[in-house]
């Protein structure tokens, strides 16, 4: 071994993926505490995921349901469900990006 260079610490490194790790949970744990909202028809249709993406609420305003007309309403819920996965996935590249960037790097790691 080379004083003073070459070789990294191994401890230290050990230390530093230990506390990665630890944000990663920390972060995923508070994404899945996060509710975000998505809308479809001009709010007719709201459905609430947390931030793992998970269908938390959904709410349909009554003027969006029309029993002749079924399919309309499908549409909008599948949208609104879309439109909140997308800001799910938004809050989830604010909150896990930062700490899976430094992660992409090391051997051995799926990122």
């Amino acid at each position: 071994m080379i004083p003073g260079g070459g070789q990294p610490n191994m401890q230290q490194l050990l230390q530093q993926a230990q506390k990665m790790q630890q944000d990663l949970a920390n972060a995923q744990e508070e994404l899945a505490r996060t509710e975000v909202d998505g809308t479809a028809g001009g709010g007719l249709v709201k459905a609430t995921v947390n931030g793992s993406g998970e269908l938390r609420g959904l709410v349909i305003d009554p003027k969006a349901v029309d029993p002749d007309d079924t399919e309309t309403l499908a549409d909008l819920v599948v949208a609104a469900v879309q439109a909140a996965n997308e800001n799910a996935q938004t809050l989830q590249q604010e909150k896990l990006g930062p700490l899976t960037q430094g992660l992409g790097g090391m051997p051995g790691l799926p990122f």
